[in-house]
């Protein structure tokens, strides 16, 4: 295990760093994404209400390995016989649609249920003082709303770092898909497949235990 450490630690730590990359980047799209099916979710349109239910029972009903697979490969076979022969996706770009579209799902849950649980009478304080909906939902609603949504948010993140796994199906050098590559020049499967392990599972508790600290402390504030 020492010499493993020795020979690919410089490999091990990049590919982590491309691992916690693609999870930021994803998160940070995850965000938009759920942002914009929640407020569809909790708005009065029934049009918006039914695109917003429709994408998030789709996405969330698709494995993600599938939807990997789908934008990386089948997505540019699509568009090429569409006619536009250039068009090619990064493993990064496809990895970081992939996990966008599945993470945003669950993160339009997350916030329509943190929207939710703003008492409505706050919204209706906010429009009797003529505030519009849009202003209302920004500047009173939203706030509220954020500080019980952080948790799920820490542990989302927790969980598509997890995913990123996944992606290595389609050759994106995470973690994962180095700890492959090493195992098959070294041979030494127990010994690199325990060093990923460990790695990912100082990432993740240090994670969980922000996200513990971070719910006490907005416990304590209420």
């Amino acid at each position: 295990m020492i010499q493993i450490i020795e020979t690919y630690h410089s490999m091990l730590i990049g590919a982590l760093g491309k691992t916690l990359l693609l999870t930021l980047t994803s998160l940070f799209f995850a965000m938009i994404i759920g942002m914009i099916f929640a407020l569809m979710n909790v708005g009065r349109s029934r049009v918006f209400n039914c695109i917003g239910t429709v994408y998030v029972d789709a996405v969330r009903g698709v494995p993600l390995i599938v939807l990997a697979y789908f934008i990386y490969f089948g997505m540019p076979a699509g568009i090429k016989a569409m006619g536009v022969q250039d068009f090619r996706l990064s493993a990064l770009q496809a990895g970081t649609i992939a996990l966008a579209m599945n993470c945003g799902a669950y993160m339009a849950e997350i916030i329509r249920a943190g929207i939710q649980s703003v008492d409505k009478g706050q919204m209706e304080a906010s429009r009797s003082l003529g505030l519009s909906y849009a202003k209302s939902m920004r500047l009173v609603v939203l706030p509220q709303a954020i500080r019980t949504m952080i948790p799920s948010i820490i542990n989302q993140f927790i969980i598509t770092l997890k995913d990123t796994s996944i992606l290595s199906v389609i050759g994106f050098p995470e973690l994962t898909n180095m700890g492959k590559n090493i195992s098959g020049n070294t041979f030494k499967s127990l010994e690199t497949w325990a060093i990923v392990g460990i790695m990912y599972m100082i990432v993740i508790v240090t994670l969980s235990k922000v996200a513990k600290r971070i719910e006490r402390s907005l416990s304590r504030d209420r």
